[in-house]
């Protein structure tokens, strides 16, 4: 039988970083074993002597192997918040970091009781949020199932906080990487059953620091040393590191083991917590507790608000903002009086319309019409009547197959008929669309149907494979029959035809409501992250209304759609659409040729294509014969959108359709299109900045986008001198800020991303575009950049895109962004631009460019250098969207004496 030391509780040495001295408290908590225990606790209030009862009170439980200072930022946080009347409470687990060593080994329902007494000793009153880690989560949860407030109060209802003499309740559950139970569609994770063997566990937990450093170890980046350091210091010597490997041996992964029982019953509680807001910030590259845990707990709490932080591990609150996150969620469920960051907010809801058209429904279009064609790989086509019967079918077949409305399906098929017959199979079930544009590269498709997590995933081969080569989620369904080999081989379970076949002759599932969630969007991720948007039915539907409204489109039109996330809006439009002979993933392959190809097919009146995939029709348009390439003259309206299109791009192409009007709306994922604006009216402002010659650009904004569409509200939040949104909301001519939209066509959500949703979405009812721009006098938007580009130099803060686009006013400049080096506040101003290839290395520019350069910019613009670049980096979807972070730090590279290499 293993030697238990017993050591007494103790305080934490003096030094470890971001723990207040002033926190630790040693507290003696009778009846616990016989004798009583002591532990250590972290306590905001452990000073505090005025009798003041807090309004709220945060429970803070650690896992294993770490202890109460995983909660230090969070407790900094608190004590550091404009009101003070929120208390946490981070406690040391009883033989873990510096709490007492009992000697005694402790199971799960011990430590439950362990804290219960400690919470009636600490005399807890009113409401408490338990934060939860690793094992703290069942401990944690099985606290909480005692002191379930069974009436379902809400924080939010000043007259349910209780007095100081009522007994405590539980008001919130905060979960990170945790479990309550293992999924029954995966084994327990390698490392736990590794390390729980007989001939590894006291090596790996107690006679080394090997579980402790690999826990640590999952984190990128790494840790500091300072805070790896701390993590270790409770378990210096291996007498200190028993309940460590206690914790893994009380895993309970047989049926009969002591604490299954007791585990299964705090899972089964969590049925009874449904009315208790929940949170679940999440580390999804945790070795252990990866996202099946997760998915676990969201099917046990399905009202629970989700954060996944994609980069976060094991220790998601060392490597993620956890302490941001809770903070702006307690805001969310506390009294107004309470919340320090709460404003009074009188923004009214975009009214929902639950009457529109739905997606899937063709019937006011005649029925011979066609609905999608094809030119790759052969020449076809599907008529309106046949789209709309084998929709039908396939919605009817995959719900006897199983799919069930609200289940996600990820599609990765080619754009074309099976697209549209996915597409639209999938709305008419009601089940929800995960859409991943394959121009996210590999790791960016990995990482967003890891976080999409879809039930399904219907694709072509290739993405099959990939599919199985990477392990993605999802039941696997073919386009088309597979040989009985492939399918084993890639786990497919079925296919489109085999569905439509299958459907055929049953009554087709009712439409879905028009709250249902309609799709899973992901952005380009050329802003950031690449993020999950989730749109409803209502949603998608006045998206699909504003387009037809705007661009008075009828079903006399015929579109050729050269950005594949467009070419899903022609059916539903009533429309014939047609996606061009390219590379969809790359929408620089596009010919002028096969675009004209593509015109001729449908004799297209409406052209979408990105900004660089105009870029490149322009550049083959001189290949072009007018005998084999008639003008485009059937087509009335050409649009462009994706990034920023200079109006040159739009002149080229006009010399193509001759007959068109050329516009760009401007917008994202989370709401298109926001504003609009026609070549004609680009022509006008290219020509205003050019009649000066050092121009004061007060009239001189960035890019004008044009005026907002009809239902969408603009609002401008000025930013500080720091770059920083205010919090307030104008619609004053000329004040740089960050564009906030209202529409009844913006998204729902970001998914699994509350803490971006929460910033986004505030105020209540608008959406925040992380763009800064300028409204100007006639009420037209200009766009500046993002807020994460804006430049804050000694004199104050600059948008980069108004001196861009001058710089590429000049010939021989092609590409050109504005960076800032040095330090925030004093950052020098510099210029990176792409000129015609062999006209200059790379490098700094010529002195008579760089004064050329200078000359054209405002005032106000002190260049402190113009370099140049043989390529400048862009995104992969657009093809145009400008890493500028990447270009700054190879700038601030070059100008501190490096050697110039190409980025």
């Amino acid at each position: 039988m293993r030697h238990r030391p017993i050591a007494p509780a103790q305080l934490p040495p003096a030094g470890i970083i971001g723990l207040d001295p002033d926190w630790s408290r040693l507290v003696h908590v009778p009846g616990i074993d016989g004798n009583g225990r002591t532990w250590h606790l972290l306590d905001t209030w452990a000073t505090r002597t005025d009798g003041v009862v807090p309004q709220l009170t945060l429970l803070c439980v650690h896992g294993n192997p770490s202890w109460s200072f995983i909660w230090r930022d969070l407790l900094t946080q608190i004590s550091h918040s404009e009101d003070d009347r929120v208390r946490a409470i981070a406690v040391d687990q009883l033989d873990m970091g510096y709490s007492e060593r009992t000697g005694c080994k402790r199971n799960l329902a011990t430590r439950i009781d362990d804290l219960c007494r400690l919470s009636t000793t600490l005399a807890l009153t009113g409401p408490v949020i338990t934060v939860a880690h690793d094992w703290g989560g069942p401990v944690s949860l099985g606290w909480a199932s005692r002191h379930l407030d069974t009436a379902g109060h809400a924080l939010d209802t000043p007259s349910t906080v209780p007095r100081a003499s009522e007994a405590v309740s539980l008001a919130g559950v905060i979960l990170t990487n945790t479990a309550v139970h293992q999924p029954p569609s995966a084994k327990a994770p390698v490392l736990i059953r590794l390390v729980r063997s007989r001939a590894l566990l006291s090596l790996i937990t107690i006679r080394t620091k090997a579980f402790i450093q690999g826990a640590i170890e999952m984190s990128r980046p790494r840790l500091s040393p300072q805070v790896v350091d701390a993590l270790k210091a409770p378990y210096r010597d291996q007498s200190r590191r028993t309940a460590i490997a206690d914790f893994v041996t009380d895993i309970p992964l047989e049926p009969a083991h002591e604490s299954a029982a007791v585990l299964d019953r705090i899972a089964a509680d969590l049925a009874t917590m449904r009315h208790i807001p929940a949170l679940l910030l999440w580390g999804p590259r945790d070795h252990v507790f990866n996202d099946l845990y997760l998915h676990d707990l969201e099917r046990r709490l399905p009202h629970a608000d989700v954060h996944r932080f994609p980069h976060a591990a094991h220790f998601v609150t060392e490597d993620a903002e956890v302490g941001n996150a809770v903070l702006s969620w307690l805001q969310q469920f506390t009294s107004r009086e309470f919340a320090a960051a709460a404003t009074e907010d009188t923004s009214p809801a975009v009214p929902v319309m639950t009457n529109r058209r739905a997606l899937a429904d063709f019937s006011h279009v005649e029925p011979t019409v066609q609905a999608v064609v094809e030119i790759l790989p052969v020449q076809r086509s599907i008529s309106f009547a046949e789209l709309a019967a084998r929709s039908e079918q396939l919605a009817s077949g995959m719900a006897a197959f199983g799919i069930r409305p609200g289940q996600r399906v990820a599609v990765m098929v080619t754009p074309g008929i099976d697209l549209a017959l996915a597409v639209y199979g999938c709305w008419r079930l009601g089940a929800s669309l995960v859409l991943v544009d394959s121009g996210l590269g590999r790791i960016g498709m990995q990482r967003a149907l890891q976080s999409a997590s879809p039930d399904y995933l219907i694709g072509i081969d290739k993405a099959l494979l990939a599919a199985t080569a990477l392990g993605w989620p999802g039941r696997r369904i073919a386009v088309a029959s597979r040989s009985g080999f492939f399918n084993r081989a890639l786990g497919i379970q079925t296919n489109l035809q085999a569905l439509i076949k299958l459907g055929t002759g049953l009554t087709p599932p009712a439409f879905p409501d028009a709250d249902a969630i309609a799709a899973v969007v992901f952005t380009s991720g050329s802003t950031g992250p690449s993020k999950g948007v989730i749109y409803r039915h209502h949603q998608i539907q006045a998206q699909r209304d504003a387009l037809v409204s705007h661009y008075e489109i009828d079903t006399n039109d015929r579109l050729v759609a050269a950005f594949a996330p467009f070419a899903l809006y022609g059916p539903t439009m009533g429309i014939t659409s047609v996606v061009p002979a390219m590379d969809v993933t790359a929408p620089g392959t596009l010919t002028a040729s096969a675009l004209m190809d593509a015109v001729e097919r449908v004799n297209a009146t409406l052209v979408f294509a990105s900004p660089a995939a105009l870029r490149n029709v322009v550049a083959t348009g001189p290949a072009l014969s007018a005998a084999d390439k008639p003008p485009g003259e059937s087509v009335r309206l050409v649009l462009s959108a994706g990034a920023p299109v200079n109006a040159s791009i739009l002149k080229d192409t006009s010399q193509l359709f001759t007959k068109a009007e050329l516009r760009t709306p401007y917008g994202m994922t989370e709401v298109l299109p926001v504003a609009d604006i026609s070549l004609t009216e680009l022509e006008k402002i290219d020509e205003d900045r050019t009649k000066l010659p050092a121009v004061d650009d007060s009239d001189d904004y960035g890019v004008c986008v044009g005026y907002p569409l009809a239902g969408v509200t603009l609002g401008i939040d000025p930013i500080d001198e720091h770059g920083v949104p205010g919090g307030s909301m104008t619609t004053q001519a000329g004040i740089l800020g960050e564009i906030l939209v209202q529409a009844a066509h913006a998204c729902d959500a970001y998914d699994r991303l509350w803490l971006t949703d929460y910033r986004a979405s505030s105020p209540a009812n608008w959406h925040r575009t992380g763009d800064v721009g300028r409204l100007d006098a006639n009420g037209r938007l200009w766009i500046g950049g993002r807020i994460s580009h804006v430049i804050t130099t000694r004199t104050g803060p600059v948008a980069p895109v108004a001196c861009e686009k001058r710089m590429e006013m000049l010939p021989e400049v092609t590409m050109a962004t504005l960076v800032g080096v040095g330090p925030r506040g004093a950052q020098a101003l510099v210029a990176v631009i792409q000129t015609t290839p062999g006209l200059h290395s790379c490098g700094g520019a010529p002195l008579e460019l760089t004064d050329r350069i200078r000359h054209m910019m405002a005032s106000d613009i002190d260049l402190s250098a113009v370099l140049i670049v043989n390529q400048l980096p862009v995104d992969r979807r657009h093809n145009s969207k400008i890493d500028r972070s990447a270009v700054a730090d190879w700038a601030a590279r070059v100008l501190s004496g490096d050697r110039v290499a190409s980025l």
